[in-house]
């Protein structure tokens, strides 16, 4: 029997070693069927390191100083890694979607793949493996939090983590760049460039869901914040990259109110 598209985002979710995961994850063909069927199974391949602790225990030192540079390249690594998780999941755990919606998700699977040995790849000017420093599991253990609701996962996945790194990734960009390495300012050009389009997916897959639900989508996001505990939106946000990746004229100005209410405190 022919694999499926989801079967092999199943083996590619699965798998420990992250080298091994990025390349099952590129050679998944976008032709073969979807598949239908549920066929998620408990469980996420991950190296055993790097070794996963609280946040206030990932090392950092000044960008300024080499090795600061690699600890900061080292989390980005971390982060892209479990985006192509977190993209395997929803390509594997919610059934009866729209074909789109899988290749959507491979489609970002794939970029992050590509992202998270970019950055692999410019640890090695700092004598680093991916591994090498400890980090912490926050983005995965919302993808737990969420793993009963579609909805809740776009909501705080998409459309709040990782459009977090909208707000925050040209800051760290000017910070690589001050200190001499323009190699790692670029590899964060295009990771901004590619993580617009993937919160516009996750943008587009909520509307589609809240619209399905006839929920109202400013409401729904503010359900799932509260019932699921999530941070909350954290200023100053880049406005021109959150328009580009699909966020209403009503969400910005949600976010604007949110942005004065927390310069005010």
């Amino acid at each position: 029997m022919e694999q499926t598209l989801r079967q092999a985002a199943l083996q590619a979710l699965a798998c420990k070693n992250s080298v091994e995961k990025v390349r099952l994850v590129l050679a998944i063909d976008e032709s073969l069927p979807i598949g239908g069927e549920a066929v998620f199974s408990p469980g996420v391949g991950r190296p055993d390191k790097p070794e996963l602790v609280h946040p206030a225990r990932v090392p950092t030192r000044k960008v300024s100083q080499p090795v600061g540079r690699g600890m900061l390249l080292h989390s980005l690594a971390h982060i892209e890694f479990n985006a192509i998780n977190l993209a395997l999941d929803l390509l594997v755990r919610f059934s009866s979607m729209p074909d789109q919606f899988y290749l959507d998700w491979l489609k970002v699977a794939k970029e992050e793949a590509y992202h998270h040995t970019l950055l692999c790849d410019r640890m090695m000017s700092y004598a680093l493996n991916y591994g090498d420093y400890p980090a912490h599991d926050g983005l995965w253990q919302m993808a737990e939090k969420t793993k009963h609701s579609l909805l809740a996962r776009l909501a705080l996945v998409p459309r709040l983590l990782e459009a977090r790194g909208l707000d925050v990734s040209p800051a760290i960009r000017e910070k690589l760049a001050a200190a001499g390495d323009m190699d790692s300012a670029e590899v964060l050009d295009i990771i901004l460039r590619d993580e617009i389009g993937h919160v516009a997916i996750g943008n587009r897959w909520f509307n589609e869901v809240c619209n399905n639900e006839q929920r109202d989508p400013i409401e729904a996001f503010e359900h799932c914040l509260r019932e699921y505990t999530a941070p909350q939106p954290r200023s100053p946000f880049n406005f021109k990259a959150r328009a580009q990746a699909g966020f209403s004229e009503e969400e910005l100005a949600w976010l604007m109110q949110v942005e004065l209410e927390q310069s005010a405190q």
